[in-house]
This record gives structure tokens, C-alpha cells and sequence, in this order.
């Protein structure tokens, strides 16, 4: 029991009987989730996501449930090995047991648009670290040239 509670305070998900789950915060992912990823039909074209962006069908961007919106991750194909990066900008799916909506440009990256769903695996991708050495200098205040 206590190496469960470990795992639940450290944010670890599980997977078990084939069904996937999602942490909610993205950084504390030590393994990917596998499930069944899904795209968007053409009646969501043009129509606002929760970020407020219109779903744009040629955009490499996707929904999910619980990773924060603007979490970057990597989606591969497990039927295949094709892999494509897409932004987190919607909320869903809203069907049991699919863990991400794919617009149909990543869909067709993936090679899954005939079948419609497939079964893949989703890694959040790190937030890059700047260093001190490569951030911006300060801006000077105006008029102190």
C-alpha cells in the first residue's frame, strides 16, 4: 500500500487493463500514455477551441482531457512507428477510452486517417530550459541613453 500511495503522491499514472491515463500536470510524466487517439471531424472546422484558437484542420494541434493546453508532446503510431508533435489547444475526447483528438493534418502524418482511430502512445516533450547566459539582457529604461 505504501509503494502505491508513493506513486500517487509523485504524480505517477498507470496503465491497467488496457486503459490509459492521464496525469494532469505534464513535467511530473516519468512514461508515456498509451491509448486510442482519434481526429476531428470536418464539423469542427473553423469552430473555437478551449485556448480560444479556431480548429484549423491543417494545423499539427490536438485535444486532451487533462495535459495542460500549450503542452508541446510527441504522438507515434504504435501500428506504424510514425511520430508527429502537435500542441495542446482543445479539451476532449469526449469518448470512453481514446486518450487524444488529432487534427486531420496529424492524423495524416500518422498515416491513421482511413482507419480513423489508432492506437498510439503520447510523451509529453520537455519545456526548454534557458539558460541565464541566453536570456535577453534587461531593456533599458526609455530615455536613459
Amino acid at each position: 500500500m505504501g509503494v502505491l500511495l508513493a506513486l500517487l503522491v509523485t504524480g505517477y499514472s498507470s496503465v491497467s487493463n488496457a486503459r490509459a491515463t492521464e496525469t494532469t500536470d505534464a513535467k511530473n510524466t516519468a512514461h508515456p500514455v498509451i491509448g486510442k487517439a482519434s481526429y476531428y471531424a470536418r464539423y469542427f472546422n473553423g469552430r473555437k477551441t478551449a485556448s480560444g484558437e479556431r480548429m484549423n484542420p491543417n494545423q499539427l494541434t490536438a485535444a486532451s482531457k487533462t495535459l495542460p493546453l500549450g503542452t508541446r508532446v510527441q504522438v507515434t503510431n504504435l501500428e506504424n512507428g510514425r511520430t508527429v508533435h502537435v500542441t495542446i489547444n482543445d479539451r476532449g475526447p469526449y469518448v470512453r477510452g481514446r486518450v487524444i483528438d488529432l487534427t486531420p493534418r496529424a492524423a495524416q502524418a500518422l498515416d491513421m486517417r482511413h482507419q480513423g482511430i489508432a492506437r498510439v502512445e503520447i510523451r509529453p516533450e520537455p519545456e526548454p530550459v534557458i539558460q541565464e547566459a541566453d536570456a535577453l539582457p534587461p531593456s533599458l529604461p526609455p530615455g536613459s541613453n
